[in-house]
């Protein structure tokens, strides 16, 4: 599944908000979100409208490393 073209920050964040992730806090026009599911992560995301592909082609990898699911199947649950 190819990943959305026309995704915001903020749509990001809300969508990854099943998983634990939160805003903690934001500084200008980045959104640090923090999970504690198993072990704390941070990511970082911008609040752009849209993102660009490989900015959130790197957010999902890091977020899959993190929750140990393939990046193809967290495509799917996210944005499927």
């Amino acid at each position: 599944m190819k990943l959305p073209r026309d995704l915001s920050g903020r749509e990001l964040a809300r969508a990854l908000s099943r998983y634990g992730y939160q805003i903690t806090r934001q500084t200008g026009s980045h959104m640090r979100l923090t999970t504690s599911t198993e072990e704390e992560h941070h990511i970082t995301i911008p609040d752009h409208a849209p993102l660009r592909i490989g900015t959130l082609s790197s957010i999902v990898r890091d977020v899959a490393d993190h929750i140990h699911l393939g990046r193809h199947e967290l495509v799917r649950e996210l944005f499927g």
